[in-house]
């Protein structure tokens, strides 16, 4: 199983379009005001904004970033406000941390191994 897309409802897509587009997202479907989706310029993965009133409900995203650092500061160049700025997390992952026009929680993060092999990752005989 490969996950394919994540959605998060957005009211106003132009300002989520031209967020997402900073973000470093490129957009493959524009079916504005109703929808609009965008592949991850990495891994194939896309992501997608679904117009609606209810943005912000517990959603949260994460993008892993080569160089978590150095995007951080190209954002901020390019006028993204962070909650949080890049720190080093006691999982072992690097993240910053901003919201979209709507709400939803997004992490910019570093990983590298970490992601899928954790020091604490459950045995794979714990899968059968």
């Amino acid at each position: 199983m490969r996950l394919n897309q994540v959605t998060v409802t957005m009211p106003d897509l132009d300002a989520g379009w031209e967020f997402y587009r900073t973000l470093g997202l490129q957009p493959i479907v524009d079916a504005r005001p109703h929808y609009v989706r965008f592949v991850c310029p990495d891994g194939g993965s896309s992501f997608s904004l679904h117009q609606g009133e209810a943005g912000g409900s517990g959603t949260t995203v994460y993008f892993e970033c080569d160089d978590l650092d150095l995007t951080v500061s190209r954002l901020i160049e390019a006028g993204i406000l962070f909650a949080s700025s890049p720190a080093d997390k006691s999982w072992l992952w690097r993240e910053a941390e901003i919201f979209d026009l709507a709400g939803n929680r997004i992490v910019l993060y570093f990983a590298g191994a970490n992601r899928l092999d954790p020091p604490w990752r459950v045995p794979s005989s714990a899968h059968s």
